[in-house]
């Protein structure tokens, strides 16, 4: 690997490369924030796919986003990698992938990256690192692998506690969803990205059914997408405003952010919108199923690095304001996608997740049985 001497110490451009999904670009903000903490005067890019830096927009640690298509080839690509030519001193690259490596090969002429373990898989990668990371530990939280990137530059031992940086509100809730919000109320957001981490709709109906002959009010969130909207859908009918709101596809990431802050609670599955959800504040109930939470699970705020904050596996761990809920099985987690492994396959210990187990955590949590 390439040896890190002290004029490697004077970085002044960073850019920062998460070409992965909207949660991931989130989980990447404590690494952004601990780079920044170490060269407070440098300037801090992060790379990303299309669609998935709206979770950066106004974080104060970073002065630029740059957007790629994803599946983009290296043809089309050519004019972005004519801009990035070496144009930063350090590139630290955030996942495992191949392409995200060239990204950072191309822009900086020192490197920190993950790389897959066995040599033969990335043995052509390591002479082009300054600090080549190979995760031994399964359960390794993805918040304080990111973090081990700056190993050779920042003490781990001194750092502050993990910092996930949720997006400001630029702009206002609008007015008519200002209007009727009352002063408390639960967001509950159904849809997951890929079906194997889904929490059945069923079970969705049945817990918003409880919330709101408890007297809740109940606010629904989703993007904007046609897969979330069809999930979204299948809930409107369980009641009218203001008792039950919509906002799905309304609100910007930051919006949703300041929406989540003034909750009384949010519950959703393993999704980008939980870890938003946490990182502003929120008393949370995440549902998981295959996931493994030691590596994936919500990182509450305050977490230090040395200690892990979930299990890998119980029917009910809390932590701080955060509830995290399993499903049964004796498989749970699994660390695949589902029962069949693909993204469209289904997850029984998710189905097996009653919602009763739920709605009981909810009262508990609303009624201020749990601290928080």
């Amino acid at each position: 690997m390439i040896a890190v001497t002290p004029r490697d110490d004077d970085f002044r451009s960073i850019l920062v490369v998460c070409t992965r999904q909207i949660g991931d670009v989130l989980l990447t903000t404590p690494l952004i924030r601990a780079a920044k903490t170490r060269w407070p005067a440098a300037r801090i890019d992060v790379l990303g796919f299309a669609g998935t830096l709206g979770m950066l927009e106004g974080n104060p640690d970073i002065a630029g986003r740059i957007e790629v298509r994803p599946g983009s080839g290296w043809w089309s690509s050519l004019g972005l990698i004519r801009r990035l030519w070496r144009r930063y001193d350090l590139a630290l690259v955030t996942q495992r992938s191949d392409r995200a490596f060239w990204y950072a090969l191309v822009a900086a002429r020192v490197r920190a990256g993950l790389l897959m373990g066995p040599r033969r898989f990335d043995w052509w990668k390591r002479p082009f690192l300054a600090h080549g990371l190979v995760i031994t530990d399964a359960h390794a939280h993805v918040v304080g692998e990111k973090l081990a990137l700056l190993a050779p530059w920042v003490d781990a031992s001194a750092a502050t506690a993990p910092l996930v940086v949720e997006p400001p509100a630029l702009q206002p809730l609008p007015t008519a969803l200002a209007g009727a919000l009352r002063e408390r109320y639960v967001v509950v957001h159904a849809p997951s990205m890929w079906r194997y981490k889904q929490w059945p709709v069923e079970h969705f109906r049945v817990l918003i059914a409880e919330l709101l002959a408890d007297g809740e009010q109940v606010v629904l969130s989703g993007g904007p997408g046609a897969a979330d909207q069809a999930v979204v859908a299948a809930l409107r009918d369980l009641g009218t405003a203001p008792a039950l709101l919509d906002t799905s596809g309304s609100l910007s990431l930051g919006q949703l952010a300041a929406l989540l802050r003034a909750a009384a609670l949010y519950i959703g599955p393993d999704t980008s919108i939980t870890h938003l959800a946490v990182a502003s504040g929120t008393p949370t109930i995440s549902l998981y199923g295959p996931t493994p939470p030691t590596v994936w699970g919500p990182w509450p705020q305050g977490q230090r690095r040395s200690d892990p904050p979930w299990r890998p596996t119980a029917p009910l761990q809390r932590r701080g304001g955060v509830t995290l809920l399993q499903g049964p099985g004796a498989c749970v987690p699994c660390g695949r996608a589902g029962c069949e492994d693909h993204a469209a396959s289904r997850a029984d210990c998710l189905v097996a997740l009653e919602p009763q187990r739920v709605i009981d955590e909810a009262r508990a949590r609303l009624a201020g049985r749990v601290a928080a």
